[in-house]
């Protein structure tokens, strides 16, 4: 873990989630929600999706929530978006680096009731609610009302859906903002994952945009204009 994530709070809260996660078996986790990873996409809508996976931890690793935290100090971020907030850990590693930056807000969205309810008493224990804004909702409503400027924009919520949070959140994005998409490897021979990383890399879309090899694949993408 980073040393500058030096709050005790915040280090035994994400340690604490973590763990969780480590005794997760995630395939079998969500097989027993009846999606089994390694077939077709589930054909439902996000809000059941949501309900079947509602126990499922489902985060960036450590290593992507220390390059999270990374990044968001790097461009001095003080407004950040999250499109997929779970249990909150990616949340916690950019609202710490929010605070370090000098304070600011992250607005963070959660379609699943329960997760977010976890999620707030999370961010409580970790003494990070004042800097984090939880909307429970679909995020293409909850999303639409946002800052004039955006400074990174964490896409981490149900693949299909991706292209569609960052056309929404665009307009606010300021030139040099971050735009991160994680677990980039998951179902790239589905036809919206080949459009969605395609819509990425075109240049005639303003993203200058580069693939990590952390975890599951991680793609950071730099609003040009």
């Amino acid at each position: 873990m980073l040393t500058t994530l030096h709050s005790d709070p915040v280090v035994a809260t994400l340690t604490r989630l973590l763990s969780a996660e480590d005794k997760q078996d995630v395939v079998q986790a969500f097989a027993a929600a009846g999606v089994d990873v390694h077939g077709e996409y589930p054909d439902v809508g996000a809000a059941e999706l949501a309900e079947r996976t509602k126990d499922v931890i489902m985060s960036v690793s450590r290593e992507g929530g220390e390059l999270l935290y990374l990044l968001t100090r790097a461009i001095q971020a003080r407004t950040v978006v999250e499109f997929g907030t779970s249990f909150g850990i990616s949340t916690l590693y950019l609202a710490s680096a929010v605070r370090d930056n000098g304070g600011g807000r992250v607005i963070t969205t959660e379609l699943q009731a329960d997760k977010a309810r976890g999620a707030q008493e999370s961010f409580a224990a970790a003494g990070l609610s004042d800097t984090i804004e939880l909307r429970l909702g679909d995020a293409r409503e909850t999303l639409k009302d946002l800052p004039e400027t955006v400074d990174l924009l964490l896409l981490d919520g149900w693949l299909h859906l991706r292209q569609s949070i960052l056309e929404l959140v665009w307009p606010r994005l300021r030139p040099g903002a971050l735009v991160v998409v994680d677990d980039i490897d998951l179902h790239t021979d589905l036809d919206f994952a080949q459009s969605f990383l395609a819509h990425l890399k075109d240049p005639a879309n303003g993203l200058l945009t580069l693939r990590l090899p952390v975890h599951q694949g991680v793609q950071v993408c730099l609003k040009l204009a």
